[in-house]
């Protein structure tokens, strides 16, 4: 089975086109205003098109309202949204309404717990995503991308659809699927020149590594 990639953080057309040049199946496009990969909704919309039909669109928010929601609903048009913050399940059936599209949830990995955890959203995501824990201060805030690998082992023998995120590179990548058997990987700083600065080099090192 062929392993699904996702490129996540694109906040220009040279990176976008980068990745679907190189055979990414998701864009990810984040909506966090701290995130050095933070995009405007018009420019969202407009890379959204740009990829419409070539990639699946994930929009990435954390802990959004209603509006924010509406908005990225009726400009950007995604496929997916993926939640980075502390939505609970009730939350998320709230969101549902809004978006009426599939949800992914983050899931950000110290322990067993925090796998165990994905079992309460079961009925209310598409899919898990798993990422490495980071302290709030230590990383500014930020929910993800920050590089950190969590423990790959404790992924084993989780039998149903997730993606894995985390400080994957182009070096590391192929040895993570091996040791998970993620069917969907996430990347976004592992192929950055500078934060927040895709590389179109490394976008294409990891979908072949990630891909073969």
């Amino acid at each position: 089975m062929t392993v699904l990639v996702k490129i996540c953080g694109i906040t220009e057309p040279r990176a976008l086109n980068a990745a679907l040049d190189a055979g990414a199946d998701f864009i990810g496009l984040v909506f966090f205003p701290p995130s050095p990969r933070h995009v405007e909704i018009d420019r969202a919309a407009s890379l959204a098109g740009a990829a419409r039909g070539r990639a699946r669109i994930v929009a990435l928010t954390v802990d959004a309202g209603d509006d924010l929601l509406r908005a990225i609903s009726e400009k950007v048009r995604p496929d997916l949204l993926q939640l980075h913050g502390k939505e609970t399940p009730r939350r998320m059936n709230e969101i549902s309404n809004i978006m009426e599209i599939p949800l992914i949830k983050a899931f950000r990995v110290r322990n067993e717990e925090d796998i165990e955890a994905a079992s309460t959203y079961e009925d209310h995501m598409a899919f898990p995503l798993f990422d490495a824990w980071v302290d709030a201060e230590k990383s500014g805030g930020l929910p993800g991308g920050a590089g950190h690998v969590f423990d790959w082992s404790l992924l084993r023998g989780f039998n149903k659809p997730f993606m894995l995120a985390g400080g994957l590179t182009p070096q590391n990548v192929a040895e993570a699927i091996r040791r998970t058997a993620a069917p969907m990987v996430d990347v976004s700083s592992g192929v950055e020149s500078a934060r927040g600065v895709k590389d179109r080099q490394k976008i294409s090192a990891f979908i072949r590594a990630a891909k073969g």
